[in-house]
């Protein structure tokens, strides 16, 4: 474990503040540029997030290590809310990790499959890459109005489902791309707490946080760190949707929303500590 206690740890969402919600990629260059100087010079680095192990793999860190991730960084996945996580560093990686206790019964899995493929194929597609949570994400060539007109009645039709099958522990979570089916034991708290975890295993825990997101789910993350005695604030990078009371502070970025508004956030701190 290294000595020093780094200035600031971040815990970041992915959809929204680091890839488009648009493209479902990184679309703004200086994120990686700018993710990459912030784990270079010590800070460790988490992505909170509902997407799969395999998407921040192939979509945040393939990127950051292209341009140019020391094996020293300390980068951290926390993945399907909780469900699925690995890292540390490049050095120490020690493979992925998966909670089977909270993954989604394989019968209920397979008939809302089978229900998204037959009735609802032209919106959505099924997320193949996920391990314990059921995603049904809205297809890049259908309009954000068509698609969410299709998931409501999708997300009646997904409920239904899990009642036939006495499943009261899940829960159906729809987001502005997507629906996920999921534990209702997972969530953004469980997230925080999986990376700082894995950040004690691999080297100090900074004192002072700034955690990123664009639902009001993530507060949850900002709420594990100050309930622990961390000092956070969040960065709202939808603050449209309502901005709550919280006994910590919060950051927008003037008009900047979604992705636009995490690159200002990286680039501040960047000016701040590279």
């Amino acid at each position: 474990m290294t000595s020093s206690i780094p200035p600031l740890g971040l815990l970041l969402d992915v959809d929204g503040p680091i890839t488009s919600p648009v493209t479902r990629t990184i679309a703004i260059a200086s994120i990686v540029d700018d993710l990459v100087t912030l784990a270079n010079v010590g800070l460790p680095i988490a992505f909170n997030t509902g997407r799969s192990d395999v998407f921040v793999r192939d979509q945040v860190l393939k990127p950051m290590l292209a341009a140019g991730l020391t094996t020293s960084a300390r980068v951290y996945g926390v993945c399907e809310k909780g469900a699925v996580w690995f890292g540390g560093t490049l050095d120490t990686f020690g493979g992925v990790q998966v909670d089977e206790s909270v993954a989604v019964p394989a019968d209920a899995v397979a008939e809302l499959r089978t229900l998204a493929a037959a009735e609802f194929g032209d919106t959505m597609f099924y997320d193949e890459t996920k391990r314990a949570m059921v995603s049904f994400e809205q297809r890049t060539d259908v309009s954000s109005a068509s698609y969410l007109a299709a998931q409501k009645l999708f997300d009646s039709r997904a409920q239904q489902i899990l009642d036939a099958h006495g499943l009261d522990g899940f829960r159906v979570d729809p987001t502005i791309i997507s629906t996920d089916v999921e534990s209702i034991d997972l969530g953004k708290a469980l997230g925080a707490r999986r990376a700082i975890e894995l950040m004690s295993a691999s080297g100090e825990i900074p004192h002072l946080w700034r955690t990123v997101g664009d639902s009001r789910n993530d507060y949850a993350m900002a709420d594990y760190l100050h309930e622990n005695g961390y000092e956070v604030a969040h960065v709202d990078v939808r603050p449209a949707d309502g901005v709550p009371d919280k006994p910590y502070r919060i950051i927008t970025e003037g008009d900047a929303i979604h992705d636009e508004a995490g690159a200002r956030f990286l680039a501040h701190w960047v000016r701040e500590l590279a």
